[in-house]
């Protein structure tokens, strides 16, 4: 663990000299950029993707599952595959200010090897990371940026907010917050019964996104949800907690740093023992966020009874990591349409032909391990879902923390 922190963190500080050389927000492309999108790849015996994932700062424990994950799917597709994969990783340190997940883009599109990403994990970095993967022609597959409006513009409040990237660059391998939000707000209505809640942001995009969405969910049933803001930076509580109304019966927190969240958690427990909290997947840590007898997140619907799950949990000192399992379907999703890609091009193919191919990708919910199918939608669906969003049925599982710390399973 200390070596591959060490390794990426050399990793990072080398990019951060290529963010300030490098203007990406230019309406014209960087020379460099149309020509690694253009290139023509010789498959070879390896073919290279990037992982973009926060390896250190304060997201590093959700980003550490999803690394352990993806180098899982790489070890069992290079087992049974003639065509190795190889993963190059960027630490965007989710998180912190600014973070790194823009110069971790440029680093990946200058890089004339790499045919497709996993990642980004945060929904703001895929927000200010996608234009410079558009310009490189690299497709970026996330097993967690759920924002809604980065596949789906959609009315709120009157006023449409569009999608956020562009159609064929960016798929996921999670449900949106549409579908998330839908079942917080079902479970807090339909199984706790709470009238009184209190939402708090930490006024990011994923966070507000998920925020609203539960707060018109909520609303919908007569349920009264305040609302309050924290920044990722902010350490001390008090005064935030001091201003959570009385009657307040759950607290929700759809924060990205679970380290932060149970920070909170110990503050509004000193001052209210009886208070429960509820977080997104984004607090879905088990080692990290233990609001032990008195918490809930939403995290993804993973399949227990799987033997790849069962022989990842046994090599990982019997600690499943769950939030990074969609980002070992990521990496399969990938693969798949790079292997599509090179055979349709006889050894040969391009970052577009890996765009295209992702479309074309189909895995069982057994190989998937978060029960159920991953194939990806081509237009808009439903309420919230559109192009790069997984066509139905996926949703999100509700999970209760018990007084031992263990995370189960109640809906």
């Amino acid at each position: 663990m200390l070596k591959r922190i060490g390794a990426i963190a050399l990793v990072a500080t080398a990019l951060a000299v290529v963010a300030s050389s490098v203007a990406w927000g230019s309406a014209k492309s960087p020379r460099h950029l149309r020509a690694a999108a253009a290139k023509t790849i010789k498959c070879g015996n390896k073919v290279t993707i990037g992982m973009s994932y926060p390896a250190t700062g304060p997201a590093a424990s959700l980003g550490a599952p999803q690394f352990d994950w993806a180098s899982y799917a790489k070890k069992r597709w290079n087992h049974t595959h003639k065509r190795k994969l190889k993963i190059v990783v960027g630490d965007t340190q989710l998180g912190n200010s600014p973070g790194l997940a823009v110069p971790v883009a440029h680093s990946f599109a200058s890089n004339s090897k790499m045919l497709a990403v996993v990642g980004p994990a945060g929904s703001q970095e895929v927000q200010d990371s996608i234009p410079v993967y558009r310009k490189a022609g690299l497709v970026a597959v996330s097993g967690s940026a759920t924002r809604i409006f980065l596949t789906r513009a959609k009315v709120v409040a009157g006023k449409l907010n569009k999608r956020e990237t562009p159609t064929g660059f960016f798929f996921r391998t999670v449900p949106n917050d549409g579908q998330q939000g839908d079942r917080v707000a079902d479970w807090i209505h339909t199984k706790l019964k709470f009238k009184h809640v209190y939402i708090i942001d930490d006024e990011e995009a994923y966070s507000q996104g998920l925020a609203d969405q539960v707060s018109a969910d909520l609303k919908k049933f007569k349920i009264t949800a305040g609302r309050n803001h924290i920044s990722q930076q902010q350490t001390d509580f008090s005064s935030v907690v001091t201003a959570i109304p009385n009657n307040t019966q759950l607290v929700y927190i759809p924060w990205q740093l679970p380290g932060q969240a149970q920070t909170f958690y110990n503050q509004l427990h000193a001052a209210r023992p009886k208070a429960v909290i509820m977080g997104s997947d984004g607090t879905d840590a088990p080692k990290t966020f233990q609001p032990n007898g008195n918490g809930y997140v939403s995290g993804f619907p993973v399949d227990f009874t799987s033997s790849v799950l069962k022989s990842f949990t046994k090599a990982h000192n019997g600690l499943p990591e769950v939030f990074g399992i969609p980002s070992y379907t990521a990496t399969l999703v990938v693969a798949k349409a790079i292997q599509k890609a090179c055979k349709a091009g006889h050894g040969k193919t391009t970052r577009k032909a890996v765009r295209k191919n992702v479309v074309k990708v189909k895995l069982t919910a057994s190989q998937t391990l978060l029960g159920f199918p991953v194939h990806f939608l081509t237009k808009n669906f439903s309420n919230f879902q559109g192009a790069g969003d997984m066509a139905t049925p996926a949703n999100f599982a509700i999970y209760q923390i018990t007084s031992s710390g263990a995370y189960k399973r109640v809906g």
